[in-house]
């Protein structure tokens, strides 16, 4: 399906959405900060980032920021995950460039079907890859 890098720093969140991302037949990619995150985009360029707000070293709105400055990864869509659900986080989040922003604690059920349609979206407004062969 999609290859998704999960940053999280808390490790039991990080085993659980790889887990069940693995088990909706994603290839996952880990990061718990934003040097991991940076490394793990120097070797990859991810379909998806789903990125937790609060991390130690960078808030996950300015590595969204981030992201979105970088030709590599300005399409690459971002859905923040935080715990902090204001509608101020919200909308800062959603300014700093997410796809979307889901709230902790949320429903796996849920979160699948939500990376499912920023995936879908994404590959919307993709141009169609070229393959060399001639149309016909």
């Amino acid at each position: 399906m999609a290859v998704i890098l999960i940053v999280d720093d808390e490790a039991d969140m990080l085993t659980l959405l790889d887990l069940n991302l693995r088990l909706a037949g994603h290839e996952t990619l880990l990061a718990a900060n934003a040097e991991q995150v940076m490394r793990v985009l120097e070797s990859s360029t991810p379909d998806l980032v789903l990125l937790d707000v609060m991390l130690p070293d960078v808030p996950g709105t300015e590595i969204c920021r981030k992201l979105r400055e970088d030709p590599r990864t300005a399409n690459v869509p971002v859905v923040l995950c935080s715990a902090r659900a204001t509608e101020n986080d919200r909308v800062a989040g959603l300014e700093a460039g997410a796809d979307d922003y889901v709230t902790k604690p949320f429903s796996m059920r849920e979160l699948l079907l939500r990376l499912r349609a920023v995936l879908a979206r994404s590959r919307l407004s993709r141009p169609p890859k070229r393959d060399g062969s001639s149309p016909g």
